[in-house]
């Protein structure tokens, strides 16, 4: 009774701040500057190739997928706020997991504008489910039979209303690298997750990873990790990132 009272008022309190949230625009997607990101990225692409994943609605978003023919699961890559799907951390995270053994599908979420800030954005998690949903069934056509999420920041964010909204998710690992704020439900969640953050992260991942560490300890496998000298985008500390999360895949997905 207990948990289901909390798990109601997680809710309610999410639901507040996807209305706030609705004060700007109504938050639509701006597909818009998706495709400028499309545009600018795709020819500059070394390492995979750029596919499209299909809505309901019948938007098609970039993703760009790096197979490796002995991999045994697929990797989703989530970016964090306003970027894309080979920006910053995320190319090194994509193209080096490749490398290490893992089929790796980087996906773009929904944007603002440029100047949209990061409590703007939850009125677009239930569009960042799908195309979560989306990821999870091109690796599955595949034939990957295990699944992991790695995402960062805002990107940790929206995979965690995808975990808690959907029924059956079919993710085998979780990785979330300098996620803000506290886990929403994790009781709900089915698989393990390594709440992933820098010794110099944001003040709001710093000043919450005691209440994640104590969320996760409910969920088998689970694991907390701050990495020494990293701030938020891992400036630096590229190679500590993809090891640490390679890591972690290795025990939980093979």
């Amino acid at each position: 009774m207990r948990n289901r009272l909390i798990r109601l008022l997680s809710r309610a309190l999410f639901g507040i701040a996807a209305l706030l949230g609705l004060s700007h625009a109504l938050a639509q997607a701006d597909y818009a500057r998706e495709k400028r990101w499309a545009e600018e990225i795709t020819p500059a692409i070394l390492v995979g190739d750029p596919v499209y994943l299909e809505l309901k609605s019948g938007h098609k978003f970039l993703a760009i997928y790096t197979p490796n023919a002995q991999a045994p699961a697929g990797v989703i890559v989530v970016h964090g706020l306003g970027v894309n799907p080979d920006w910053g951390l995320i190319n090194p995270l994509r193209g080096q997991l490749a490398e290490q053994g893992y089929a790796t599908l980087s996906v773009q979420m929904p944007v603002l504008a440029a100047d949209a800030r990061g409590e703007q954005y939850p009125p677009l998690f239930p569009e960042a489910a799908e195309r979560l949903q989306a990821a999870v069934a091109f690796l599955r056509g595949k034939g990957h039979g295990k699944i992991a999420i790695v995402s960062h920041s805002l990107g940790a964010r929206m995979t965690n209303y995808f975990l808690n909204q959907t029924a059956e998710p079919q993710i085998d690992a979780w990785v979330a690298i300098g996620i803000s704020g506290v886990f929403t439900e994790p009781e709900s969640f089915k698989a393990p997750v390594l709440d992933l953050y820098g010794e110099n992260d944001l003040p709001a991942v710093l000043q919450n990873a005691e209440r994640r560490a104590d969320a996760i300890r409910r969920v088998r496998g689970s694991a907390q990790i701050q990495v020494a000298g990293a701030d938020h985008f891992f400036n630096g500390q590229e190679a500590e990132l993809v090891r640490q999360v390679r890591q972690y895949l290795d025990q939980k997905l093979k």
